[in-house]
């Protein structure tokens, strides 16, 4: 599998870039620190590995939005990370690309017994979404191998049960 080539443009701003996501986003949401970006080269598939440009680790969809103007202004790529569970490579980082990571991202915002469902975050994990309704007696479907790791937005990214 050949990965796309960096941009130059990019790699040569990165202090600059980096810079900005922290002035734009809380002191804890933005990781430059190669020892602390290692977790993020890959995702379960650990075949291919690359060290991402930077980790935002929003904690709202306002941060999200933020992030995602600010890169989208700077050409930087942005890749979506659920819990990094994938084994098909679904979040693999560029040199030149964010990692938006969605984990802190991690609310019930709703549930509905009437009409049997429920709203959360994209972070939520597999197994909390039917631990937060199973004294009601619903439990969430998919139960992959994973379900204890793997986000709803892996599910919803890979239109899988776990990836």
């Amino acid at each position: 599998m050949d990965m796309p080539v960096p941009s130059d443009s990019v790699l040569t701003r990165k202090a600059a870039i980096v810079a900005r996501l922290r002035r734009l986003l809380p002191d804890d949401a933005v990781i430059d620190d190669p020892a602390e970006t290692l977790a993020y080269e890959c995702d379960g598939l650990t075949a291919y590995r690359c060290a991402p440009l930077a980790v935002v680790l929003p904690r709202s969809t306002e941060e999200v939005a933020a992030t995602l103007a600010l890169c989208h202004e700077e050409g930087v790529p942005v890749v979506p990370r659920g819990s990094g569970t994938s084994l098909a490579g679904g979040a693999l980082p560029t040199a030149d690309s964010v990692i938006l990571g969605v984990a802190r991202m991690n609310r019930v915002l709703e549930t509905n017994y009437t009409d049997r469902y429920i709203r959360v975050e994209t972070g939520r994990t597999n197994l909390s979404v039917s631990g937060s309704v199973e004294a009601d007696g619903f439990f969430y479907a998919p139960d992959p191998s994973s379900q204890l790791a793997c986000a709803i937005a892996g599910n919803i990214a890979m239109n899988s049960g776990g990836a």
